[in-house]
């Protein structure tokens, strides 16, 4: 967090850091605290819409298909296994969210920090830079492997004969091939974060105009947020499609990334790359909103109990 002197040599007070796309300096470790601390709680409210949209993305034409629509999903879902089946594998994606939310602050505060002009502003064609350095971080240390994990555990207790007895011996099971699917899913990682962090850091930058001190109202931010979290989901749903597919039990159908594609565009058509898209707005729009929303809180309350230089 920067200071500043005024003249005759007294210290301004500390310059309080807050969401991507204010001026204001942010520290690495805060933003990975509170990154950490942002993802945990937002999955817990939306891992409802993350189940459903991973069963109809698993759930393939020539099997033939088990659901009808986002309804009849939730409605087996819950009929096969109570509410509780809404919740299956929150485990796993609870051990990703938080590493990855962590990664994703703290690499982006590191990289815009350098970006930012001699008065602390980061424009938006720097915030999409930064935001593929940290989609890249986030998806080589985390994403990948843990995504892996969890598609297959989703997909394999959807399954009328389940491999698996729980997390952890689905991950004992599943360890070595935790790296399936790198390539799509760094594309879908590096696209995800450039769309949300150059969109959430322009209507950053507009709502402060030529006031960089101006507080953020917390309904602020969640709208900008929902608004990036949707551009980020009609810009990048192909790719998640795809790399669900490259991650899921059936993964050893497609050579590549590239012959996954090929083999979804053959036989199930164009529309198939955008399998389970509603589910995945409306969860990605609340999910985006509540981080920028809980990150910036967080580091507001941090910057009082965490003085930093």
């Amino acid at each position: 967090m920067a200071e500043t002197s005024e003249p005759g040599g007294a210290q301004a007070p500390p310059v309080t850091a807050a969401a991507p796309g204010w001026p204001k300096l942010t520290h690495p470790g805060k933003a990975i605290l509170a990154g950490a601390i942002a993802g945990g709680i937002e999955i817990c409210i939306t891992f409802p819409t993350e189940y459903v949209k991973r069963q109809l993305q698993l759930d393939e034409r020539a099997n033939p298909s088990r659901y009808k629509s986002i309804g009849h999903c939730v409605r087996l879902t819950v009929q096969d296994h109570v509410f509780r089946g809404l919740y299956r594998s929150l485990s796993s994606l609870l051990y990703s969210s938080i590493p990855k939310s962590a990664v994703r602050f703290g690499v982006f505060e590191v990289f815009s920090n350098s970006a930012k002009d001699p008065q602390g502003k980061l424009d938006s064609k720097k915030s999409l830079l930064c935001g593929i350095g940290a989609g890249v971080a986030e998806a080589v240390v985390v994403v990948c492997p843990m995504e892996t994990i969890k598609v297959k555990l989703i997909h394999d207790q959807g399954s009328l004969a389940p491999r698996y007895r729980g997390f952890s011996h689905g991950v004992w099971e599943i360890v070595c091939g935790t790296y399936q699917g790198l390539t799509a899913t760094v594309l879908k990682q590096c696209s995800n974060q450039a769309i949300r962090f150059f969109v959430m850091t322009s209507f950053c930058n507009w709502y402060l105009g030529d006031d960089p001190h101006r507080e953020m109202n917390p309904f602020v931010t969640a709208a900008f947020g929902a608004t990036a979290g949707a551009a980020s989901v009609f810009g990048n749903t192909p790719l998640d499609v795809i790399k669900t597919r490259m991650q899921g039990l059936e993964a050893y159908k497609y050579r590549n990334t590239l012959d996954c594609a090929y083999e979804i565009l053959k036989n199930e058509g164009p529309l198939a790359f955008y399998k389970g898209m509603v589910p995945h707005l409306g969860q990605v729009c609340l999910d985006v909103a509540i981080v920028f929303v809980i990150y910036e809180e967080v580091v507001k309350l941090l910057n009082k109990v965490w003085k930093t230089m």
